[in-house]
């Protein structure tokens, strides 16, 4: 296999105890047409043996770089990605989340043809696919797809799925990386990277997300749906239509207080409504 020592594309993978469904996530990007890349596997101290499996892939492939991080309690996964952005060497970033899946082999050959040819966009996404634990698929979602589109709904919902992304280093450098927020911090960061310059969705399917009871977000509905509010305000004043962005999610903060019981019901077709048409 070869070895890039100037890949034009570095992946992040942070990771916590996900042995049994890393290999997933590693072999979708394996299976990329586009192979200029480095993978980073940043691990906050697994009690498994994921770090076992990661090097098994090391060893077999050198683009593949496994790290062992110190735990962060109080800032979450922005840390890691911070981390990431500063030892990467690439041109542009991508993201893959530990138990998702690239489901485009095409992906990221697409993505960096675009940005190659377009110097002024700084980030391009496009479609996912929601699926169980089971893979099977539970609905599938696009995003706007140009730049104004976009804009004109960034505070209505996050206008990038973020296993979906391929942004350029340098801007995000510039912008500052990732904020210290426990979550939804790519969103916070796709509202300031639109500050310096173009934003795009493919019309494409890009990947697998897993939707199985494990994501962080989804268990802290109260605290991110306050997060939310306060990106919503904080960028008021660069992105139109706040007003109904405000309500629209301060809506999803009061549900946030509903018994679990009722959101499990309801929550899979809410989140359905605002990726789709959101």
């Amino acid at each position: 296999m070869e070895d890039n020592s100037k890949p034009l594309v570095s992946i992040l993978m942070p990771t916590y105890n996900r042995a049994k469904m890393i290999s997933l996530a590693i072999a979708s990007i394996l299976e990329q047409s586009y192979t200029n890349w480095e993978l980073l596997v940043i691990d906050n101290e697994s009690a498994d043996n994921t770090k076992e499996v990661v090097e098994e892939y090391t060893r077999r492939d050198k683009r593949i770089k496994y790290y062992n991080v110190e735990k962060d309690y109080k800032i979450g996964i922005a840390s890691y990605l911070n981390y990431g952005i500063d030892i990467s060497k690439g041109k542009y970033i991508a993201r893959l989340d530990d138990d998702d899946e690239w489901c485009d082999p095409d992906k990221l050959k697409k993505q960096v043809n675009f940005l190659e040819e377009n110097k002024e966009y700084v980030i391009v996404g496009g479609g996912a696919i929601m699926v169980d634990g089971n893979r099977k698929e539970i609905y599938k979602f696009f995003k706007r797809e140009k730049d104004f589109e976009i804009r004109n709904h960034a505070l209505y919902a996050n206008p990038f799925w973020h296993n979906t992304v391929l942004f350029r280093r340098d801007t995000a450098i510039e912008a500052g990386g990732y904020k210290k927020a426990r979550f939804v911090e790519d969103w916070e960061l796709w509202l300031r990277l639109g500050r310096y310059g173009k934003l795009f969705n493919y019309k494409e399917y890009f990947s697998l997300y897993m939707n199985a009871g494990q994501n962080r977000s989804t268990e802290n509905q109260k605290l991110t749906a306050k997060i939310i509010l306060q990106y919503i305000k904080d960028y008021r004043n660069e992105y139109p239509n706040y007003r109904k962005a405000y309500v629209i999610n301060f809506m999803q903060y009061l549900f946030s207080f509903l018994p679990l019981f009722i959101k499990k019901r309801v929550q899979n077709f809410l989140f359905f409504i605002k990726r789709n048409y959101l």
